[in-house]
């Protein structure tokens, strides 16, 4: 989560608004779905939902755990996409991997492409 990120997703975000011609919008997890999840999880079936996941650059070990933060916060991103695919929502999971600018910019093309 940072402003550069933030920009290069805000211009896909963009670019699929502009070509389709629908509303869209981008949080960053795995708080996001903490507070628009009910609406997108349980309403009606009328959103398509992109999932975009990377691995940290960084991690640190949970207190007194065998695991990561970062475990943690993929598995949430995981059980988020689970409930929106047993729903029968319309929903896609990319993971960028460890490189993430170079898995952003991929991404920002393969859209562009695409719309």
């Amino acid at each position: 989560m940072n402003a550069e990120n933030e920009k290069t997703l805000q211009a896909i975000r963009h670019s699929v608004r502009d070509a389709k011609k629908v509303a869209t919008c981008l949080g960053f997890g795995p708080r996001f779905l903490h507070s628009t999840g009910q609406a997108y999880k349980g309403g009606p079936n009328s959103g398509v939902f992109l999932q975009i996941t990377c691995d940290d650059a960084s991690d640190l070990a949970v207190p007194g755990q065998t695991y990561t933060f970062g475990t943690v916060k993929a598995a949430q991103a995981r059980g988020d996409f689970a409930v929106l695919a047993e729903r029968g929502r319309r929903a896609l999971r990319v993971h960028l991997g460890k490189n993430l600018k170079s898995g952003l910019a991929a991404l920002a093309k393969a859209v562009s492409k695409s719309v």
